[in-house]
């Protein structure tokens, strides 16, 4: 439901300081209970997307119109990043192999030397347009079973999530830069501009470090927005 009326602010264009919808009209608008839109308003106001005004209502926060493009403080998976901006979503798997990890693999994941692992190469397109590209790494024992019987076209964060391994945060650093020039020549991404290379490493609620992802974003597509507070 939150996800619904974040839809509905980032819709109607509402600006830090514009008025929104009173729970009646929103119970109204959407068919649900005015009981189920309190719980939502709640967990926007929590993640601090609207404020409430004692007796006028709630409004837009600064950093609820940041939300609406993507705000670099909130974890999201590259399916739901892609979506939310409304692309229609597909992938390219590149490669997928079983191994051991690399001493950087095993210092970002804090697995011994040698530890088995998977990894993951997939082009995600929007609108058949390559928009990320991602080289992603996690612990064998995450993801259990055959990797030819799964499907790899999906969320793997949901994927990891299935099997009590939901990542709740993560670890990131971001930078410009071109996309590697093996990859350019083999996948035939030349000629696309700068991309947002993202080393970001994914942790679940206890710590557990489960995704090592090394992802690059279109730049003249993708952006971060950044709340900035005095």
């Amino acid at each position: 439901m939150h996800q619904q009326i974040s839809a509905l602010i980032a819709q109607l264009g509402l600006k830090p300081g514009d008025r929104l919808h009173t729970e009646s009209e929103l119970s109204e608008l959407f068919g649900v209970s005015r009981s189920t839109v309190r719980e939502a308003l709640r967990l926007l106001e929590q993640q601090g997307v609207v404020n409430a005004v004692q007796g006028q209502g709630r409004f837009i926060s600064a950093s609820g119109s940041l939300r609406v493009e993507r705000p670099m403080t909130k974890y999201e998976s590259i399916t739901e990043v892609l979506t939310g901006r409304g692309y229609a979503v597909t992938s390219a798997v590149l490669s997928i192999e079983e191994g051991t990890a690399t001493p950087e693999e095993a210092e970002a994941l804090e697995l011994e030397s040698d530890a088995p692992v998977i990894r993951l190469l997939r082009i995600r397109y929007g609108d058949d347009k390559p928009l990320v590209v991602s080289a992603n790494t996690m612990p064998r024992e995450t993801l259990p079973g055959p990797i030819d019987h799964r499907d790899w076209s999906g969320s793997l964060t949901a994927a990891l999530a299935a099997h009590g391994n939901r990542v709740t945060s993560a670890l990131a650093t971001i930078s410009a830069v071109e996309l590697p020039e093996e990859w350019q020549a083999r996948y035939s991404l030349g000629g696309l501009g700068p991309w947002l290379r993202v080393f970001e490493v994914g942790l679940t609620a206890t710590g557990r470090r489960v995704l090592y992802a090394l992802d690059y974003h279109l730049g003249s597509e993708i952006s971060f927005s950044v709340l900035r507070r005095s």
